[in-house]
């Protein structure tokens, strides 16, 4: 799509990071996609801090974007400590770059403390990097910690789970067959849901939540009887 002009000369003139900060956020991801377009080490720093305050989400999409048009090797050792970050959206949107970045130096940032972090938004980002940051061999290790997460928040929260989960392949087998016998019924519930969408990708989350909630149910009322 062509740019009319006043907007054209308004992300390319030198200024640009500067324009990060404007109160118009289509100011800002114009000023992002500039950055991004003629990729500069001297911006990274700038592009990570404002990730941490952007309020805008397609902002930050696009600001994650520019991150990715400079080297790995300049990008991910500034990205890493703001995964240890007290702010929730510095930790979640610098998790969600490492994970564009794909660069599985960054491993060994993911922590079990990240992966059940209080927050869902930096635990979703976090099992979405985990899935894409796990070394060959490690991904049975790796279900086992996404399992204990199973049966927390609400549908966007456990459906982000089941995906993770699923993307493991084979071995999240195993940890969900081990987690349909959980004493929670939302844990189980969630591994049965899981398991089900992992065997029929077509048939919907709700779908497979519903018969999984059935199949708990029905296991609840026979042990009653």
């Amino acid at each position: 799509m062509t740019m009319p002009k006043e907007e054209d000369e308004t992300v390319r003139v030198p200024g640009a990071l500067g324009a990060l900060g404007s109160d118009d956020p289509s100011v800002r991801l114009r000023a992002a996609l500039a950055v991004g377009s003629a990729p500069d080490r001297g911006s990274v720093d700038e592009l990570v801090e404002r990730c941490a305050v952007e309020p805008d989400f397609s902002v930050r999409e696009m600001l994650t974007w520019a991150l990715t048009r400079h080297p790995p090797s300049v990008t991910v050792p500034r990205l890493l400590p703001e995964v240890r970050s007290e702010s929730a959206q510095a930790r979640s949107q610098a998790l969600h770059t490492l994970s564009k970045i794909g660069d599985r130096r960054a491993w060994p940032v993911i922590t079990p403390a990240l992966l059940s972090d209080a927050d869902d938004e930096v635990a979703r980002s976090a099992w979405r990097a985990a899935v894409v940051l796990v070394p060959e061999g490690e991904e049975h290790g790796l279900a086992v910690g996404l399992a204990t997460q199973l049966g927390r928040g609400g549908r966007e929260t456990r459906l982000s789970l089941s995906r993770g989960l699923i993307a493991l392949g084979e071995a999240a087998v195993p940890v969900l067959a081990a987690a349909a016998t959980d004493p929670g019924p939302e844990v189980r519930a969630h591994a049965i849901a899981t398991e089900r969408l992992r065997r029929d990708p077509d048939a919907g989350f709700e779908c497979a939540v519903e018969e999984a909630k059935r199949v708990v149910a029905l296991g609840v009322a026979g042990q009653e009887e």
